[in-house]
């Protein structure tokens, strides 16, 4: 009984210790191999994104080559999104007039899995999104975006370079601000 107990133990610590250490939120961002594939994974190429914003313009994260970008999936009826989303302001005010070692500028591409476009609509200036990168193809969790991205829940997040390089995924709070200061030369 106290072998499986003690078992029991270690695999529970070992189940915490690999959690721990692999939580991309607490982690500095690590250099990078490039893999020229496109996919989901750190080091592959973001899968492009093209789809209406509010208006019905076409947006295409391509579009955004040369800057940083953070791939923001949220909803307006998402609480944790809503209370995540002071942060995703406060990280484009600061870093939208950075200089980057390597990157010309800082955007938000926000994707929305709203099926309401008055909801999203209103959810976007009640939060203050004030960057023109907002896109939804109003699809809820069925939405092509977040099948593209295999969403499972949000916020979701995801950070690439220059490149459209994946450099990191789910940064929240503080630790977006910090993967962001490793990018940026100077305010």
């Amino acid at each position: 009984m106290k072998i499986i107990k003690s078992g029991l133990g270690v695999m529970a610590f070992l189940l915490f210790a690999s959690f721990a250490v692999k939580n991309p939120t607490k982690e500095k961002l690590q250099p990078i191999e490039k893999t020229g594939e496109v996919g989901l994974n750190i080091g592959d190429t973001a899968p492009e994104l093209e789809f209406s914003n509010p208006e019905g313009k076409t947006l295409k994260l391509s579009d955004l080559r040369g800057k940083v970008v953070l791939i923001d999936f949220w909803a307006s009826w998402c609480g944790p999104c809503r209370r995540e989303n002071p942060n995703v302001v406060s990280a484009h005010e600061k870093y939208s007039k950075a200089k980057f070692k390597e990157a010309k500028g800082f955007e938000v591409f926000s994707v929305s899995l709203d099926k309401s476009k008055d909801k999203w609509i209103a959810a976007i200036k009640q939060d203050n999104l004030d960057w023109k990168w907002h896109i939804s193809d109003l699809g809820g969790w069925s939405s092509k975006p977040a099948q593209i991205y295999n969403v499972r829940s949000i916020p979701m997040s995801i950070l690439i370079d220059q490149d459209g390089v994946i450099l990191a995924k789910n940064l929240r709070g503080q630790y977006l601000h910090m993967a962001l200061d490793e990018l940026v030369e100077s305010f």
